[in-house]
C-alpha cells in the first residue's frame, strides 16, 4: 500500500485543524448571538413587566456580569477538567437559560436566567481561543484564531435577523406569535438551536493535546497531533517540546501561577488584561447596542435605522475576512497599530461631527438628537469606517493574542482573567453610555473613545509581543520580551 503524497497529507491535516477550529468557534457564535438577541426584545420586556429604565438596564446588562464570571472560572475549570468538557458545560448552561428566559414570569427571574446565559457565554469566550491555539499549526494559528471573531460577528447578524423575522411575523415583539407566546419569548428560545449544536460538536471533538500531555495521556495527544499537523511536523517531537515546557514550568513553580510582582500579577497577565479592556473602551459596542439611536440622529426613521444597523453588522462580518487573510502574513502588531490609528481618526471625526448636533423636543415631550448636513454624512461614514478598522484588527486579534501569548502553564487561567476584564469593560461601557449621552450629548463619549484608541496605539507599540509563527512552547520568551 502506498502512502499519501506529502502535499495531500498536509492538506488533509490542515483541513482537520480547520474543521476543529470551526467547531470550537461555534462558542463565538453563541457569544455574538447572546449579546444582540436582547436588543429586539428589550422594549417588549419593558412593556410586559412594566419596568422602569433602571431595571430594564439591569436586565440587559446583567448577562455581561455573568460573562465575566464564566470567563474567569472557565480558564480554571479548563485546566482541571479539560477544554472539551468545559465547552459542554457552557453549552448546557446556555441551552437551559434560553428555555428559562423564554418562559420568564417576571423581570427578576429573567435577570437570573440572563446571568446564567452570560456564565455559559463567558466560558465559551475563553475556551474557543485557547483550544484553537492549542490544536492549530503555528503557520495557521492566526487565521484559525480569527474564526472566533468571525463567529461572533455572524452571531450578532443572526440575532438581529432572527429578531426582525419574529417581530415582523407577529407584527411586534410584544404581540403573540405561536402557542400563545409573545414574539420576544421566541427570540430567546431560538438560541437553543446553536447551543445544542455547540454541545454536540464539543462531545465529538478531541481534547487539546497540550492538556492531554499535562495529564500524562501522551498516546491520545500523539493521535490528535498526528491528525492536525502536516507530514513535516512530527508528533513525537512536538510532544517532547510540550513535555519540556511543562518540566520548566514545574521547576519554576511560580510560572504555574498568575501571581507576580507587578501589582500582584505577572507582567504578561497585565498586558492581556489591558489589551482586553482597550478592545471595549474604544466603544465598539456603543455602535451595536445603541445603533438605532445613532442612525435616527443622522436622519433615518426607525425602520431605516434598523436596516442600516443590519448593514453595519454585515460589514463587521465581511471585514473579519481581511484579518483572516492578513494576520499570518503581516503579523499581529502591524494590524493592531493600523486599527488603533484608523479608529482614532474615525472616532475623532465623529466627535467633531456631533458637536454640531441639536436637541429637538418632540410632541411627546421626549428630546432627540438631530444632525444636519453635511455632518450627518460625516458621522455615517466615520461610524462605518470605525467598524471596518475594528473588525479587521482589534476585533479578532485580541482573541488570537489572548489564546497564544501566554506561557503554556498559565494560558487557560490567564486567558480567563483577560476575557473577564473584557466583559467587565463591556459592562462599564454599556452602562455608562446612556447617562453620558443624556448629560453631555454624543460628542463627549465619542471623544473619550477616541482618546482610548490613541492610547491603545502606544500600548501596542510598547507592550504587545509579535507572536506570528512562534510555537506555543516557545511563547514564554516572546511574551516576556515586552512585558
Amino acid at each position: 500500500m502506498t502512502s499519501p503524497a506529502p502535499g495531500t497529507a498536509a492538506h488533509s491535516a490542515h483541513r482537520k485543524a480547520t474543521a476543529l477550529a470551526f467547531a470550537a468557534a461555534v462558542g463565538g457564535f453563541l457569544f455574538g448571538f447572546d449579546s444582540s438577541v436582547i436588543n429586539g426584545a428589550v422594549d417588549a420586556i419593558e412593556g410586559q413587566f412594566d419596568l422602569n429604565s433602571t431595571v430594564t438596564g439591569l436586565v440587559v446588562a446583567i448577562a455581561l456580569l455573568g460573562c465575566a464570571l464564566g470567563a474567569w472560572s472557565g480558564g480554571k475549570l479548563a485546566d482541571r477538567w479539560g477544554r472539551t468538557h468545559v465547552m459542554v458545560l457552557g453549552a448546557v448552561l446556555f441551552f437551559v437559560s434560553s428555555i428559562l428566559s423564554a418562559i420568564a414570569w417576571s423581570a427578576w427571574d429573567l435577570a437570573i436566567w440572563r446571568f446564567m446565559a452570560g456564565v455559559g457565554i463567558g466560558i465559551a469566550s475563553v475556551i474557543a481561543p485557547a483550544y484553537i491555539a492549542e490544536i492549530a499549526p503555528a503557520a495557521m494559528r492566526g487565521r484559525l484564531g480569527s474564526l472566533q471573531q468571525l463567529a461572533i460577528t455572524v452571531g450578532i447578524f443572526a440575532a438581529l435577523l432572527s429578531d426582525q423575522i419574529l417581530a415582523t411575523a407577529a407584527g411586534s415583539a410584544a404581540n403573540e406569535l405561536w402557542l400563545g407566546w409573545e414574539a420576544w419569548r421566541w427570540m430567546f428560545l431560538v438560541a437553543v438551536v446553536p447551543a445544542a449544536v455547540y454541545g454536540i460538536l464539543a462531545l465529538r471533538m478531541p481534547e487539546s493535546p497540550r492538556y492531554l500531555v499535562t495529564k500524562g495521556r501522551e498516546d491520545e495527544a500523539r493521535t490528535v497531533l498526528a491528525s492536525v499537523l502536516g507530514p513535516d511536523e512530527h508528533p513525537d517531537e512536538r510532544i517532547g517540546e510540550i513535555r519540556r515546557s511543562i518540566a520548566v514550568d514545574e521547576e519554576n513553580a511560580e510560572l504555574g501561577s498568575l501571581k507576580g510582582d507587578r501589582f500582584g500579577l505577572k507582567p504578561i497577565v497585565w498586558v492581556g488584561i489591558v489589551m482586553a479592556i482597550f478592545q471595549q473602551f474604544v466603544g465598539i459596542n456603543v455602535i451595536f447596542y445603541y445603533s438605532t439611536t445613532l442612525w435616527q440622529a443622522v436622519g433615518f426613521d426607525e425602520s431605516q435605522a434598523f436596516l442600516v444597523s443590519t448593514i453595519t453588522s454585515v460589514t463587521n462580518v465581511a471585514v473579519t475576512f481581511i484579518a483572516i487573510a492578513l494576520i499570518d502574513k503581516v503579523g499581529r502588531r502591524p494590524l493592531l497599530l493600523i486599527g488603533s490609528a484608523g479608529m482614532a481618526v474615525s472616532l475623532g471625526l465623529m466627535a467633531i461631527a456631533f458637536t454640531q448636533a441639536t436637541s429637538v423636543v418632540g410632541p411627546d415631550g421626549e428630546s432627540t438628537i438631530q444632525l444636519g448636513a453635511p455632518w450627518n454624512g460625516v458621522a455615517l461614514v466615520c461610524a462605518n469606517a470605525f467598524v471596518v478598522f475594528f473588525g479587521a484588527t482589534w476585533g479578532p486579534l485580541m482573541w488570537v493574542l489572548l489564546g497564544e501569548m501566554f506561557p503554556n502553564r498559565i494560558r487557560a487561567a490567564a486567558l480567563g482573567v483577560g476575557a473577564a476584564a473584557n466583559w467587565i469593560a463591556n459592562f462599564a461601557i454599556t452602562l455608562t453610555f446612556p447617562p453620558m449621552l443624556d448629560t453631555f450629548g454624543p460628542a463627549v463619549p465619542y471623544l473619550m473613545y477616541c482618546i482610548f484608541a490613541v492610547l491603545s496605539f502606544f500600548f501596542v507599540l510598547g507592550k504587545i509581543p509579535e507572536t506570528k509563527g512562534v510555537e506555543l512552547e516557545d511563547m514564554a520568551g516572546e511574551a516576556y520580551k515586552r512585558a
